[in-house]
């Protein structure tokens, strides 16, 4: 992963660090559960579009570097890549 895509998205998730440490202090201040609902739905916004991040930058690197390459191996990183779709779109 490139220097510039992986400072990207390691701030995404220590933004995402910080919500959750966050819900932890409303939990033990006893917020009501709404605004606690409210800041879940927050951080499961993020997770996605960190995930999404994660598939752009597979998809501009990762998949990009198969090319002039035997198409077993193409075939095979396009395997992997589907089954990694497959469980991000189960989680979301």
């Amino acid at each position: 992963m490139k220097r510039e895509s992986q400072k990207k998205i390691i701030n995404r998730f220590r933004r995402i660090e910080g919500q959750i440490r966050g819900l932890e202090k409303m939990v033990e201040n006893e917020a009501p559960c709404l605004d606690i609902l409210t800041q879940v739905s927050a951080v499961t916004a993020a997770v996605k579009k960190a995930g999404t991040e994660v598939i752009h930058v597979y998809i501009e690197q990762c998949l990009a570097e198969t090319s002039g390459k035997p198409e077993r191996e193409k075939t095979q990183k396009m395997d992997e890549f589907r089954k990694a779709i497959a469980r991000y779109i189960d989680m979301v």
